[in-house]
């Protein structure tokens, strides 16, 4: 099914994102993962891409596994580095005759060891090109990447939001933001988008945190802001596996709460191929149902998907 006629069925919305994996052990551990939280019925999974294609077998495999072998519904990941437009299109054929209706188009990072994109000779330039690309040739449902923080090669937030514009003007459906702790940066983020005549659902991209100083690389890889409090909660746990778990799960449950009361259309999961985490955040939603309390000024939240 496609993700665009789910969300828009759907209130709210659940989904994970995992990695391909590189060994024969992390793939079991990606499948056990996948199955346990099958269980909590996610509304779709997708799974990424590496720089230069470096997993894009690896993407495509796995995406039709977790479809065929356990029903999820799912979306494959595809970026610009390292291909051509006949490159993609192969890719993307291949995606087609895996039965999968979703691909999420992102221009991608530089392959390690470089600093800059550098656009790809016979290749595209950009996310919203790769979305523009995906719509005149193919019948999928797109899904477009924000920053709620700004991306970090924006100068600032109404160039961002313009580019966001021309993403979503070019095929993209819905958005999936970049993983954030403050709520209000979201929100915000949702009302200046709105503003800006981007009417497609927002979904708020949301890490359950298992391990802060895993989580700490992450957000420094991808300049999200980790809030002074929960930085010194985290400190004050001392580094125990055990109290890091537990703070993170309490934090992102109550966070993913206050999200969806407000209106948000659904959160997503930066799982990290790993279940315990996410399978306690969501399936504390699943049994609290926290939108179904009064929302108050919702609208510009759920605007584009009731």
């Amino acid at each position: 099914m496609r993700i665009d006629e789910i969300i828009a069925a759907r209130q709210p919305t659940f989904s994970v994102e995992f990695f391909p994996p590189k060994t024969a052990e992390a793939t079991e551990q990606l499948y056990a993962t996948a199955a346990e939280l099958a269980r909590l019925e996610p509304d779709f999974v997708s799974v990424t891409y590496g720089a230069g294609g470096s997993t894009r077998d690896g993407t495509v495999e796995i995406t039709k596994a977790l479809k065929d072998d356990l029903g999820l519904e799912t979306m494959a990941h595809l970026s610009c580095v390292g291909e051509t437009t006949d490159g993609l299109a192969a890719t993307l054929d291949r995606i087609a005759q895996a039965g999968i209706e979703n691909v999420f188009a992102l221009r991608g990072d530089p392959p390690r060891g470089e600093e800059d994109f550098v656009q790809p000779e016979g290749g595209l330039g950009s996310a919203a090109e790769l979305s523009a690309y995906i719509a005149a040739g193919w019948d999928f449902a797109i899904g477009g990447a924000c920053f709620p923080e700004v991306h970090p090669e924006a100068p600032d937030l109404e160039t961002d939001l313009t580019y966001l514009k021309s993403k979503v003007d070019s095929g993209a459906g819905f958005l999936i933001t970049q993983l954030f702790f403050d709520n209000q940066v979201y929100f915000d983020f949702v009302r200046a988008a709105r503003a800006r005549g981007i009417e497609v659902p927002i979904l708020a991209g949301v890490i359950p945190v298992a391990s802060f100083a895993q989580t700490k690389r992450i957000c420094d890889l991808c300049d999200a802001t980790i809030p002074e409090p929960l930085q010194i909660a985290f400190e004050a746990a001392g580094g125990d596996p055990e109290r890091e778990f537990e703070l993170g799960i309490a934090y992102a449950a109550q966070q993913c709460a206050e999200l969806l009361i407000a209106g948000a259309p659904g959160i997503h999961f930066y799982a990290l191929n790993r279940a315990p985490a996410t399978r306690a955040v969501l399936g504390s939603l699943r049994a609290s149902r926290p939108w179904e309390r009064v929302r108050g000024d919702a609208a510009a939240l759920t605007k584009a998907s009731e």
